[in-house]
């Protein structure tokens, strides 16, 4: 009887412990938003209504915009896809992240090839996951080809939708993409015919998984590969009559048909009661890959484009949304930048990141507070086309250095956004304090070759002593 009575008391003890974990679970999950991170392929600063457009229709865009805060000192991981997103994935910056070129020299040996996200490398995803977040992922990935570590479903994501290779994102009419680990065959463009367009696909694995995960918290990473080219698109539809080059009337069509989306999903989520709850980041992966000065001027009032570590092709668009967080209509200069955005949502999402990050979160000036040090601290960038190049920003003086001609130029982004006026002889201390900073924030990488003025002089030193 006695040995009865005790099961029974352990039963209700379990029952009643279980139930109270799960209440907990329940009550800890309720807590945490949904977070949306949805950028758009080689749209330019310029190319969005609320940021200047005049000739390209982005309603809901534009509604985005009034309804959270649009931020005009915003930049890219880096001015070309691959270096970019690994930046936004893992918050480190160029000079200390994986994926420093579109491609490397894998292991330091043979030709170069796209070069994938190791084991050690933590991604926003995988935080998130950690942190009991359910894990989606649809466009283009850009870090880890077919049978490597660094493909999708082991950086992180639960489902995933899309292309691996950015080449192969070049063709909006695939025979075939990625779904998880498995090649996925796309009926309708089989044989040469043009029936699925890929954009449209994302857009609607997008909506699948609002659907599928809004029973808890979610994060989806939405890397649509709108407007990039190749510019093809089933209907040019109000552009079609305009008198612009034919690769101006698609992008502007691409444009349109990626706002229209992003439309559907804003509705979704209110269908759904989930709007209240989801924070909503928007941005582009770079700047625009083409300026259409005159006509569109896709990268705004800055000097270059894609490629360019000029303003034109880092400055980047970034709206963010969250229903009585997010302060509604609001414009903020404040400068920050994609290596930012692991430690903003971690913290959205009640968790860090145990790895050192280059970031910080500017949670603080998402929700309308103060952080005036992300004005006078250092952001990085480098690049390895044209020879070995890099790139500072702090307050409003912007560093270039270039090792071909080992010239350092110097703009004050405050009076000349089109950095032409270099005034780095007016101003050594400035550049003094920055050349000591790139020379810091570079680690040398077994997948691109080191030129890094740290090493030129380095190399030279050792000359002279050994003469």
């Amino acid at each position: 009887m006695q040995s009865s009575n005790s099961i029974r008391f352990w039963m209700i003890f379990v029952s009643c412990y279980l139930f109270v974990f799960s209440l907990n679970a329940w009550i800890w999950a309720a807590d945490k938003p949904n977070i949306i991170y949805l950028m758009a392929d080689d749209m330019g600063w310029g190319d969005a209504g609320c940021y200047g457009q005049k000739h390209i229709a982005t309603p809901n865009i534009d509604q985005l915009a009034l309804a959270g805060t649009r931020f005009t000192n915003v930049y890219a991981g880096g001015s070309v896809c691959a270096p970019s997103r690994c930046v936004l994935m893992t918050g480190k910056h160029l000079g200390h992240c994986r994926v420093r070129g579109n491609s490397g020299i894998v292991g330091g040996v043979g030709p170069e090839q796209r070069v994938p996200l190791e084991p050690a490398d933590v991604t926003v995803a995988m935080l998130l996951k950690q942190a009991g977040y359910s894990t989606g992922m649809t466009g283009k990935w850009g870090l880890g080809e077919p049978e490597t570590n660094g493909v999708p479903n082991k950086k992180g994501f639960d489902e995933w939708f899309g292309y691996l290779n950015q080449q192969h994102a070049h063709n909006y009419y695939p025979d075939y993409l990625w779904r998880n680990q498995n090649r996925f065959t796309v009926e309708g463009n089989l044989n040469g015919q043009t029936r699925q367009y890929s954009h449209d696909l994302f857009a609607e694995f997008s909506l699948e998984l609002v659907r599928k995960f809004q029973d808890k918290p979610f994060f989806l990473y939405l890397p649509w590969t709108a407007p990039h080219g190749k510019y093809v698109i089933p209907d040019l539809e109000q552009y079609a009559d305009k008198d612009w080059p034919h690769d101006f009337k698609v992008h502007a069509a691409m444009v349109t048909r990626l706002d229209r989306d992003l439309g559907r999903l804003m509705k979704l989520l209110k269908e759904l009661k989930l709007d209240e709850k989801t924070i909503v980041f928007f941005c582009s992966d770079n700047g625009g890959v083409e300026r259409r000065d005159g006509v569109l001027d896709s990268v705004g009032p800055f000097r270059g484009k894609k490629g360019s570590q000029f303003e034109g092709g880092l400055r980047v668009p970034m709206i963010v949304r969250w229903p009585s967080k997010v302060p509604a209509g609001a414009v903020s200069d404040m400068p920050w930048y994609f290596a930012d955005v692991l430690p903003t949502v971690c913290e959205i999402g009640g968790t860090a990141s145990k790895e050192t990050v280059d970031g910080v979160s500017v949670l603080p000036t998402i929700l309308g507070g103060q952080q005036p040090e992300l004005r006078t601290r250092m952001m990085y960038w480098e690049q390895f086309s044209d020879g070995f190049q890099q790139a500072v920003r702090q307050s409003d003086w912007k560093g270039h250095f270039a090792t071909a001609t080992q010239s350092f130029e110097l703009y004050n982004l405050a009076d000349d956004l089109l950095e032409t006026r270099n005034v780095a002889a007016q101003h050594p201390t400035v550049v003094d304090q920055m050349r000591s900073f790139m020379m810091a924030a570079h680690t040398p990488s077994p997948n691109w070759p080191d030129k890094s003025p740290a090493k030129k002089r380095a190399s030279k030193k050792a000359s002279l002593t050994s003469k």
